[in-house]
């Protein structure tokens, strides 16, 4: 099946499952430089770096974790390349996991201020939310099923449900451990690329391109 996979979908796929392989062989301490750290943390053993806006993204904190953001990827990133083309796509996925970091950056500098403890962020689910949210934009019409609702519902009803949930859990603390605002981020980040390449506010107008609605 990954066989016929688009080219950049595999290629993501399986560099995040090495790395995962490395981080379960090598242990979380040796990786730990390459998560992504609050800018607060330079006084302790690790600190922010700027590659670990990237790096923190092909990193995961249990086999789960990994299984359900490879699963998105699998499910939204093959028709979102086979629309864009792969290099298109790869940046998209990219930029969302940045953008995501930032966003984290950002909440862990204020939570940091107001005495929290320094921890790392990892995880591909910024930029898996911003490929959710490109098949909405992309695909509005387009059913599919999230957990836990038990039936079929339109992308793009999925996204605002995923968006909602999010901003909700962020800011009234629901399954802590979760970095909400990272995850909205990575749509927030989608959404201006989008936007972006369609010409529309608030980037003005511009010339369509490789981007259409079903």
């Amino acid at each position: 099946m990954i066989n016929r996979l688009p080219p950049a979908t595999k290629t993501l796929l399986i560099t995040t499952l090495v790395v995962f392989a490395l981080q379960y062989l090598l242990g979380d301490v040796r990786m730990a430089s390459f998560m992504l750290w609050p800018l607060g943390s330079e006084s302790g053993r690790w600190s922010f770096m700027p590659w670990q806006l990237l790096s923190y993204g092909f990193l995961h904190g249990s086999f789960f974790h990994l299984f359900f953001n490879m699963l998105a990827l699998f499910m939204f990133g093959a028709p979102l390349e086979q629309v864009w083309g792969s290099k298109r796509f790869t940046w998209f996925y990219l930029l969302c996991i940045i953008g995501a970091g930032l966003c984290q950056l950002a909440v862990g500098w204020w939570m940091m201020s107001t005495g929290e403890r320094a921890y790392p962020t990892l995880g591909a689910s910024g930029g898996v939310l911003g490929l959710v949210l490109g098949f909405g934009m992309i695909f509005p019409k387009q059913k599919i099923m999230i957990f836990p609702i038990p039936f079929f519902i339109p992308a793009k009803v999925a996204v605002f449900l995923i968006g909602g949930f999010a901003l909700f859990a962020g800011f009234t603390g629901t399954m802590p451990g979760i970095a909400h605002f990272a995850h909205l981020g990575g749509m927030l980040t989608a959404w201006l690329l989008i936007r972006y390449w369609r010409g529309q506010p608030p980037f003005g107008k511009r010339k369509k391109r490789y981007l259409r609605s079903v």
